[in-house]
């Protein structure tokens, strides 16, 4: 069934977004800006976001790059305007940003990032914002934002939660930007490919998702990931059993289990 976009999505200036296997591929598409990120930009990322979560042709997603570098941050003249922005004004455009960082942390499905270049500032945001990331070992990765007098704030809420306290600190509080190995060994991202095998790792680790694990308790985990942090734990647990219990009388629940026991491979 071919994937029909709808027509803003074919407008789209700065990303480009296909369907293929059962994956939706998101791409940044500002090579020559290094794919540096401005409200636009932010906006255009929204709504392939969007577009993907209710694609009925896609299960898991991948956000990618063009070019040599994944994604440099915020936009230099992007920068220049928010000088003569007033308070509400930046807090809108904040807001904005946040905005995208929360749907992809919340989205229904797995998102995956392929970083095949260097990846700072907000680009390492949305690095470190996918569930689970790939990278080439010669990206570098850094929130450099303290050294131009400017916080790593929106991104520091979801640090937190992936890397830690210690972690965080020495990333946002220094601004040094690291090497993909060390990005790695603190959790930052996820897996280390080389850049001839990157596109074809990341293609079958997302076919494997796809054909091996069921989409709704993707969903129903990833939602759990992201609430448990923030419940104490009588509060967690009682969530948990909750969810477990109800994962037992669903259909895809009936399905696997009924193939399990009678040691048929199900295809998802």
């Amino acid at each position: 069934m071919e994937n029909l976009l709808t027509p803003e999505l074919e407008a789209l200036r700065y990303i480009r977004y296909e369907a293929q296997d059962r994956i939706g591929y998101i791409t940044l598409n500002r090579p020559d800006k290094r794919n540096a990120l401005n409200a636009d930009v932010v906006t255009e990322l929204k709504q392939a976001f969007e577009f993907a979560e209710n694609d009925e042709l896609v299960k898991v997603i991948v956000l990618r790059a063009a070019g040599d570098v994944f994604c440099a941050g915020a936009d230099l003249a992007y920068i220049q305007d928010l000088q003569g922005f007033g308070y509400t004004d930046n807090l809108e455009d904040s807001t904005h940003l946040m905005q995208l960082f929360h749907q992809i942390y919340t989205l229904k499905k797995v998102v995956i990032g392929q970083v095949q270049g260097h990846a700072l500032a907000g680009g390492c945001g949305l690095a470190a914002i996918c569930d689970i990331t790939f990278a080439v070992p010669e990206a570098k990765f850094g929130y450099t934002e303290v050294k131009i007098g400017f916080l790593p704030a929106i991104v520091s809420v979801f640090l937190l939660r992936r890397i830690g306290e210690a972690r965080t600190k020495q990333l946002l509080l220094s601004g040094d930007v690291v090497s993909a190995q060390a990005a790695l060994d603190m959790g930052l991202i996820t897996f280390l490919s080389t850049k001839e095998e990157l596109a074809g790792t990341v293609h079958a680790y997302a076919q494997r998702l796809c054909r091996e694990n069921s989409g709704q308790s993707m969903e129903v985990t990833k939602e759990m990931l992201a609430r448990l942090p923030e419940m104490p734990l009588e509060e967690g647990l009682r969530y948990a059993a909750q969810r477990n219990a109800e994962a037992r009388g669903s259909e895809d629940c009936r399905k696997g289990i009924a193939a399990f026991l009678s040691k048929e491979k199900i295809s998802w």
